[in-house]
């Protein structure tokens, strides 16, 4: 059985460097992906569209961007069943904040995973842990990755221990 794709919608292309880390994560990984830009308020049909038709083309997860008002993953989750997972962007007066809490704060029944303020490399982690839930090659793949997170705060570990004994700390 093929794996299943995630679908990545950005707001703007100016959010393509928050996700930049996104497509990077899901290339490791080897999850497939189509990325899109649609507006939740300047292309709203658009957004629907790829929304309601994403389980039929092969999606398992959405992984929507947007910053300011930031409606984008919300109004996806209204037109569809598979998770969303919401990237708040960076900008405007309140810095991202104002994204965040669009992001976050859904109705009952629409439920939007929202990872941190220009979090899109977390967002593909989080889908690819969705999807490792019936890919145990991607799951063991997830695992190593997890692993090589360790092995990297242990030789900061070392290399600062190292430092303190070279100043005499």
């Amino acid at each position: 059985m093929a794996r299943k794709k995630v679908l990545v919608i950005m707001g703007s292309d100016s959010d393509f460097p928050v996700m930049e880390g996104c497509f990077r994560i899901l290339k490791r990984f080897g999850v497939e992906y189509e990325a899109h830009i649609a507006s939740a308020h300047r292309s709203p049909a658009k957004a629907q569209k790829l929304a309601k038709e994403a389980k039929e083309n092969g999606f398992a997860v959405i992984i929507a961007a947007a910053g300011l008002a930031a409606h984008l993953a919300g109004v996806l989750a209204s037109d569809t069943v598979l998770p969303v997972i919401g990237v708040p962007c960076k900008g405007g007066a309140l810095n991202g904040v104002d994204a965040l809490y669009a992001t976050v704060q859904m109705p009952t029944g629409i439920p939007v995973a929202t990872v941190a303020i220009d979090g899109g490399s977390n967002a593909a982690v989080l889908a690819c842990q969705i999807l490792a839930v019936a890919d145990d090659e991607l799951a063991e793949k997830l695992i190593m990755y997890k692993e090589e997170l360790n092995s990297s705060v242990e030789d900061k570990e070392t290399k600062l221990q190292n430092k303190l004994k070279e100043a005499g700390l």
